[in-house]
């Protein structure tokens, strides 16, 4: 069997979501992605609902999530 590639593969967009919120937390992740789910009175529950509507925003939340899955990312972040 062989495994896939992609880090996205099997990942939930909610599963994807809370780990980013708790590696960034809201404010920087506003400041990551500036869409206004996740900086005007953010929640999961909003973010996933406009995240699922919006494939452009859905992209970019999806491109971080793959940056900060990198080990060298993952790294640099453990070191801090």
């Amino acid at each position: 069997m062989h495994e896939s590639v992609d880090p996205l593969h099997g990942v939930t967009l909610q599963s994807m979501l809370d780990s980013l919120v708790a590696w960034y937390g809201w404010e920087e992740l506003g400041r990551q992605v500036d869409i206004r789910c996740f900086t005007h009175e953010p929640s999961i529950a909003s973010s996933l609902k406009f995240l699922r509507r919006t494939p452009w925003a859905r992209e970019k939340v999806e491109a971080l999530y793959r940056q900060t899955l990198r080990p060298d990312a993952a790294k640099s972040r453990q070191s801090a």
